[in-house]
């Protein structure tokens, strides 16, 4: 498979207080999210980790009109994390955009309905594999239940998806990896026979 042209990483979502904290760094630049996007420089691939506008409190359009300041086409990798890969979702749903490949870890939809005023009132394009050559989704076996239940409901709507479970990973946070560095997405990313 060939590099891709371009890359859009879109980080997830926080409490408000972590969001207005001078100890937490902004989401784009949290956990993995930096040497990730290292990682796709390293190979020549122009990344992007757009910051998200009120991560503590979303809100669909505003996050849709950020992201769209970016280029995307049929050679862009888009990766999203919890909240930021249910909004990929939606926005690849609700839009005729195409892309190269789709990088979903630990998909968060809010399928309890809890806490998102409708930033997921959506329905999953069951034909979204059409438009996206290549769609991958990693989840942890103890991530959160509403994680768990969110990416059931994915692989409902996209049964063809790949599915990389691993254990005892928790939501990829740092402190779940122990780590800043999440080798097993740069596998999956860079498509290296590493990968599970």
């Amino acid at each position: 498979m060939h590099n891709p042209g371009n890359a859009i990483i879109v980080h997830g979502t926080c409490d408000r207080t972590e969001y207005f904290s001078p100890d937490h760094p902004a989401l784009s630049n949290s956990h993995w999210l930096p040497w990730i996007q290292k990682q796709l420089l390293i190979k020549g691939i122009a990344t992007q980790t757009p910051e998200m506008p009120k991560a503590y409190d979303p809100v669909y359009t505003v996050w849709k009109r950020e992201l769209e300041r970016f280029d995307t086409d049929a050679t862009t990798l888009l990766i999203g994390y919890s909240c930021g890969a249910g909004f990929l979702l939606r926005w690849l749903s609700e839009n005729a955009i195409r892309a190269a490949r789709l990088i979903l870890v630990a998909p968060w939809l809010d399928p309890d309905k809890t806490h998102t005023r409708g930033f997921f009132d959506f329905e999953i394009d069951p034909r979204l594999d059409a438009r996206v050559n290549d769609i991958q989704l990693l989840v942890s076996n103890d991530d959160h239940p509403s994680i768990l239940k969110s990416v059931g409901q994915v692989v409902d709507a996209l049964p063809h998806i790949g599915v990389h479970r691993f254990d005892r990973l928790g939501h990829f946070t740092s402190k779940d990896l122990d780590s800043t560095a999440f080798p097993q997405l740069r596998a999956i990313a860079l498509d290296e026979t590493e990968a599970e």
